[in-house]
């Protein structure tokens, strides 16, 4: 039995991470939401800044690996100014010509969602219906069915989810059976001598470039901080596998170093 002073005693408020920073867990998703309204404009100006341009071989090499199949439907989750979107459709344009292949593009940033809208406006795609939006959160995506996709993608955004294992296994439950998870996410450089140097352009000149180009240092600051709370290789692969998911090999490749990875796992 309780006595009044236990009952009276204040319940500790769950926390969790933005960047380095400690806060409430129910006050990460708006604080996320802010830090990409403030950059979506630069966005894509910021990310071929920040990597001299090498983002984009990594987006392509991401679809090339995916491989995506004719008429192949695709949910991508945090889909953001719809570059990796843009990718998938011209893959299957150019490697089938049948123009069946499909992309939903699900952002939780209605501001990232309208720079992709401005992207596809009036493109070939947006006229034959084969890219959709919807505003959502990629742990809990409530409006897509069960068993409904063949591929999911998520680019650069799984590591500003609250709870990453949350989004992993909402990707399995609206995958079809054999269906293909994917992500592309900044992950951990092993090598000491790299690493020290991936630091200095991380932590120095990364958010220089985000004070001097989109005006907003404070951004760039959380974003770098992100990639070093997000879990390192091998950590995120069985969080992939402990969603149903079953992989090959380790499950990931990585490129350039480790700065990114490519993570996948196939539903069966």
């Amino acid at each position: 039995m309780h006595t009044r002073a236990q009952r009276q005693q204040p319940r500790h408020e769950e926390t969790t991470h933005f960047g380095f920073k400690t806060v409430p867990t129910e006050a990460k998703e708006s604080l996320v939401r802010d830090v990409f309204s403030s950059v979506a404009s630069k966005y894509d100006v910021m990310n071929d800044a920040m990597s001299l341009g090498v983002h984009r071989l990594w987006k392509d090499h991401f679809i090339r690996s995916m491989a995506p199949a004719p008429g192949a439907r695709l949910l991508d989750v945090a889909g953001g100014t719809g570059d990796i979107a843009q990718r998938f459709l011209a893959y299957q344009d150019e490697t089938s010509g049948d123009a069946q292949g499909s992309v939903h593009m699900v952002d939780i940033n209605p501001d990232m969602l309208r720079e992709g809208e401005q992207r596809f406006a009036g493109s070939r795609w947006q006229q034959q219906a084969r890219i959709g939006y919807t505003v959502g959160n990629a742990e809990k995506l409530d409006f897509v069915e069960d068993n409904s996709y063949d591929l999911y993608s998520i680019a650069f955004g799984i590591r500003n989810c609250t709870h990453p294992d949350r989004v992993v296994k909402e990707a399995f439950r609206v995958l079809k059976p054999g269906g293909r998870f994917m992500c592309l996410e900044f992950s951990r450089v092993t090598n000491p001598l790299l690493a020290a140097a991936y630091d200095l352009h991380s932590f120095y000149v990364i958010p220089r470039l985000g004070e001097l180009i989109a005006g907003d240092r404070a951004s760039y600051e959380y974003l770098v901080e992100s990639i070093r709370r997000f879990p390192p290789q091998d950590g995120f692969a069985q969080i992939i596998r402990d969603a149903g998911f079953a992989t090959i090999g380790k499950g990931y490749e990585n490129l350039t170093f480790g700065t990114v990875a490519i993570h996948s796992g196939y539903k069966f």
